[in-house]
């Protein structure tokens, strides 16, 4: 007797096991968390834990930083594998990504944490041009076709955590491609048509609090500010997770 399941038998328990997920997806949005540069998946283990313990289903995509187009992709994945709806969370450049990614029929909300969020034709440079650069960009190297932060920058990206989590940030970082923040949104932004939600961080040094304040405004979000770094999800999680929770609410109505 084959310990090898056929085939057929295969088709049937995914058919049963997507019914399954559909089902719970039909009661509560999952969440699906798209980080930025220079971060990972695990960039958002502070608020993991509470969400699931509020019944939702998460997804921390990772990214692989290399084109837009690669990186929406990644979360498409990411919403096939939750099935059913979905609410898309966007840190930093994750927040240009979850406004391409948006304008699927699955996202019922975008939540933009300490985030990029361009109209069509606009580049995270283009954003970042708005305002006084922030201090975090005079502390990067290039190698090859990827950008680092050095280690005496990681300060300016997540300041206000104990130094061995900077450490460990430093560590786990995944570079970024030089091209992408300059590549321009080419698609109508997922804002305009989704309701949409902010987390300003008061003191990023990543980017900068008054970029966020005008990409929260012309977006109509619904906006908090906490006294946070460019990392609020992981200083201030309480005050993220609850933003969230709002949003996967309004969803469920």
């Amino acid at each position: 007797m084959s310990l090898i399941p056929s085939k057929s038998l295969i088709a049937g328990l995914l058919a049963f096991a997507l019914g399954a997920g559909a089902a719970l997806a039909s009661e509560k949005p999952s969440i699906v968390l798209v980080h930025g540069l220079w971060a990972d998946g695990s960039s958002y283990n502070e608020i993991i834990p509470p969400l699931q313990a509020a019944g939702y289903n998460v997804i921390s995509v990772q990214n692989p930083l290399t084109t837009l187009q690669d990186d929406v992709a990644a979360v498409k994945r990411a919403l096939d594998h939750a099935g059913g709806s979905a609410i898309l969370v966007g840190h930093s450049w994750g927040g240009a990504v979850i406004t391409a990614a948006g304008a699927d029929d699955r996202v019922k909300g975008l939540v933009y944490v300490a985030a990029l969020a361009p109209d069509m034709g606009e580049s995270g440079n283009d954003l970042a041009a708005k305002y006084p650069l922030p201090p975090l960009l005079k502390h990067l190297t290039v190698i090859g076709d990827y950008v680092w932060v050095n280690k005496d920058g990681v300060q300016y990206f997540a300041g206000d955590l104990p130094q061995k989590t900077q450490d460990v940030l430093y560590a786990t970082q995944g570079p970024a491609n030089v091209g992408l923040l300059a590549t321009k949104l080419d698609q109508a932004p997922a804002w305009k048509s989704k309701p949409s939600y902010y987390v300003i961080g008061k003191n990023d040094n990543t980017i900068n609090p008054d970029l966020e304040r005008f990409l929260a405004k012309r977006m109509n979000a619904v906006a908090i500010e906490v006294d946070s770094s460019h990392v609020p999800m992981i200083s201030h999680p309480a005050a993220v997770v609850q933003l969230i929770e709002k949003a996967a609410k309004v969803a469920e109505k």
